[in-house]
């Protein structure tokens, strides 16, 4: 959960709940592929339940998503087709969130814009440091995210709720 709390930490409750509105839960089964290597996406994607395995074009295994981990967030970002392919491992679910309305919340809210942008940013950041930390240890806590921690935990509670139904 760890990965939420990076993208979370930066937006506001208004933000999430747009997100929870535009997008929709797609439920994967074992083994499905939620992105191909070379074929283009729509979404950007939201671990919500279960884990992925993120495997290269040669077939060797580079990660694995896991609750709060966002998928698609490479080609989001620079346009370019995705260079790994995201596979359920058992019973998975995303919330995704359609680019073209993603962009155009963006072309009227210029304030969501920076916050997801930021978001993000940091989240790939952090993704970064994670490889290069020595192996065996983990990168510390960004202090800016320490200040936020609780608030962006709620936020994805909270966010997990409203795509189940359990609150409005």
């Amino acid at each position: 959960m760890r990965k939420a709390l990076y993208i979370l930490a930066d937006l506001e409750d208004r933000d999430m709940l747009w997100l929870a509105q535009h997008g929709h839960v797609r439920a994967l089964a074992d083994g499905a592929v939620l992105i191909a290597a070379g074929q283009p996406i729509d979404d950007l994607f939201f671990v919500t339940d279960g884990e992925f395995a993120v495997i290269s074009p040669a077939g060797q295994p580079l990660a694995t998503l896991g609750l709060g981990d966002v998928a698609g967030e490479m080609s989001f970002v620079e346009k370019a087709l995705p260079s790994a392919t995201v596979r359920a491992q058992g019973a998975a679910r995303v919330l995704a969130v359609p680019r073209a309305a993603i962009l155009a919340a963006f072309a009227q809210d210029a304030g969501f814009a920076a916050r997801f942008y930021r978001a993000l940013a940091v989240f790939l950041s952090d993704r970064l440091r994670s490889l290069s930390a020595p192996v065996g240890g983990t990168a510390e806590l960004d202090e800016g995210l320490l200040d936020t921690l609780s608030d962006a935990g709620d936020r994805f509670v909270r966010l997990i709720a409203l795509l189940e139904g359990r609150e409005r």
